[in-house]
């Protein structure tokens, strides 16, 4: 409208941590586009995308730029990485479908929570404060915890992609090779493991504690 005094598109999608959203994007591009011919640099590339979510969401809040034009591009941006890193972990490994999965789970989990928090009216999908579970309160309440889980979920992904020799390879063969390797690898391993296991318990109730609300919505609807 004409005389409105508040932001322009496009001043929105200028604001600094969507650029970075947009950098973000461009490394996975390139990122992915290396994968097969050098992992080294995938994985460098891939690890530093994932972890600028973080940081721009410190700028959002430091210079007064949070817009939800952002946290849907980091949502998308996230989502689509890891199921592109799951996609090509599928053709590595055997069983595939443990891959797939796992893509299936983190997919369907965000998208019902995303539209629980649409019907509920909330204003992020991040907004559990009604929860009665403990664990996901916790996951969404501490940023320092889900930061810790979210990024041992990728660690773990990356390095099954790194230490794949041969393909296809077994899944258990190469839980194998990680243990026998380097201790340093061994610990990150396992802590990055630990961090993975609470996210997909969290996937699970997520998705369930969406249902439930969607449920809720049309029982309400329907009185």
């Amino acid at each position: 409208m004409e005389g409105s005094s508040g932001p322009k598109p496009l001043s929105v999608y200028l604001y600094i941590p969507n650029i970075i959203g947009y950098i973000r994007i461009l490394m996975n591009c390139v990122a992915f586009a290396l994968c097969f011919s050098n992992k080294k640099i995938f994985a460098i590339l891939y690890f530093v995308s994932f972890v600028s979510d973080g940081l721009d969401g410190w700028l959002a809040r430091k210079f007064n730029q949070v817009s939800t034009f952002g946290a849907v591009l980091d949502m998308v941006t996230d989502r689509v990485s890891t199921a592109c890193l799951l996609t090509v972990l599928s053709q590595i490994y055997r069983p595939g479908l443990i891959f797939l999965s796992l893509l299936a789970l983190d997919i369907g989990s965000h998208w019902m929570q995303m539209y629980s928090t649409f019907l509920s009216g909330k204003a992020s999908h991040k907004d559990v404060k009604d929860s009665t579970n403990w664990l996901f309160k916790a996951y969404y309440g501490h940023r320092p915890f889900m930061a810790f889980c979210c990024v041992g979920s990728e660690v773990v992904y990356i390095i099954f992609f790194l230490i794949a020799e041969r393909q296809p390879e077994s899944v258990i063969n190469a839980f194998v090779s990680v243990i026998q390797r380097r201790l340093f690898l061994l610990l990150l391993f396992s802590l990055a493991l630990f961090g993975w296991a609470i996210k997909q318990i969290i996937n699970i109730i997520q998705m369930k504690t969406a249902a439930d609300a969607c449920v809720f919505y049309d029982m309400k609807r329907n009185q």
